[in-house]
């Protein structure tokens, strides 16, 4: 196969399925664009993930290919694996060939097994870059790393091979300034301007632990002062009485950087793509990890937690009470909040969305890419 031109660079991004894959993958894209602004950066996703919707609202051109969920036990999906791969593998290497592409890009989940193993395929090979975000890797990023021209990992201990440089994140979260910004949040989702608030969320789809044990604090939480902002998730609902403060509650938050402006503590998941933004912005948070999987939540929280950013508590453990005894004194105390934020940012990484960029850029023309593009 002839050497692949230069320019304009195509960039592939394999990180569909849900936000905590998808969003890393557009920082990135961002990033190469500031870096290279002459690039083509395309995104492969599935037609059943957010990134049919995400993708195409910050300007980039998605491809679709069918998606490979990698089953944990035996079963009937596990039987049709092969032929599943071999469909998207297909696909995916069609869509590799029209975008001219010459490095792909991935970032774990359903799209990324697929580009990886497209991108070795004689007459497509082309060097791959792998992120993990995760504090313990998946089964695709653990195949795309063992012939990967470079690896990154969000945070350490991922069990891959490759520099810790954090999460690639917005440009709109990385340069938060939450205290100018405070005013307008609250007034953008009516909260009161003054009284100390609770940020609460879930993730896309919201959490029914989190959701039933802080509107069952909603009272306490009111007569002492405290505001809330509550995505419950679109699915979701809570049953909370008018109070002042007031307490927000919402399907779902499509300005985050605002949420996180307005707050001034957060409980909430312990997802990677979570952990990064609320650490990056320095929030306190409590974090209440997934209490099934295999237990990378909690690692996901756990740097913070030791830098004094975050709790850990059980998602068994949150009960009302609980978030009273919790939330009451945190939000009473302005020391014991900027300690906090102070340690969770010492976590952050700000600069990973263009040190990887940086990576992808040498990986798509350095010495090793012609050899691997033949």
């Amino acid at each position: 196969m002839p050497d692949r031109p230069r320019h304009p660079l195509s960039v592939v991004v394999a990180g569909g399925g849900t936000a905590g894959h998808i969003e890393p993958a557009l920082a990135l894209a961002d990033a190469v664009k500031r870096l290279r602004p002459d690039a083509r950066v395309t995104a492969l996703g599935t037609a059943r993930g957010l990134e049919t919707t995400l993708v195409p609202r910050r300007g980039y051109p998605l491809e679709l290919v069918p998606p490979v969920p990698l089953p944990r036990k035996p079963s009937k999906d596990l039987a049709a694996l092969p032929w599943r791969i071999l469909r998207s593998v297909r696909r995916t290497r069609q869509v590799l060939r029209q975008v001219d592409a010459d490095v792909v890009v991935g970032f774990g989940g359903y799209v990324a097994l697929p580009a990886y193993l497209a991108a070795r395929l004689p007459g497509t090979r082309m060097p791959v870059v792998v992120h993990e975000a995760n504090a313990s890797a998946g089964i695709a990023n653990k195949v795309g790393a063992r012939h990967a021209a470079a690896v990154a990992a969000a945070v350490p201990g991922s069990g891959l091979d490759g520099p810790v440089i954090g999460m690639p994140l917005r440009r709109a979260i990385t340069t938060l300034d939450r205290e100018a910004l405070r005013a307008k949040a609250r007034a953008h989702f009516g909260l009161d301007p003054h009284a100390p608030t609770l940020l609460v969320f879930g993730g896309s789809q919201g959490a029914r632990s989190l959701n039933e044990a802080v509107a069952g604090a909603a009272p306490e939480l009111a007569r002492a002062g405290i505001g809330v902002l509550h995505a419950h998730g679109p699915k979701n609902t809570v049953d909370v009485a008018p109070s002042t403060p007031p307490y927000v509650a919402v399907p779902y938050l499509e300005r985050m950087d605002l949420a996180y402006a307005a707050a001034d503590l957060a409980i909430c998941r312990s997802g990677a793509m979570t952990v990064a933004e609320v650490s990056a912005v320095g929030l306190p948070a409590i974090y209440v990890p997934l209490p099934h999987g295999n237990g990378e939540q909690r690692l996901n929280a756990l740097p913070v937690v030791e830098h004094g950013g975050g709790i850990l508590v059980e998602d068994a453990e949150l009960t009302p009470e609980k978030v009273v005894d919790l939330v009451v004194p945190l939000l009473t105390s302005g020391e014991r909040l900027s300690a906090m934020s102070a340690g969770a940012r010492r976590t952050g990484h700000a600069d990973a969305d263009e040190t990887l960029a940086r990576m992808v850029l040498d990986a798509a023309e350095g010495p090793g890419a012609e050899e691997g593009a033949r």
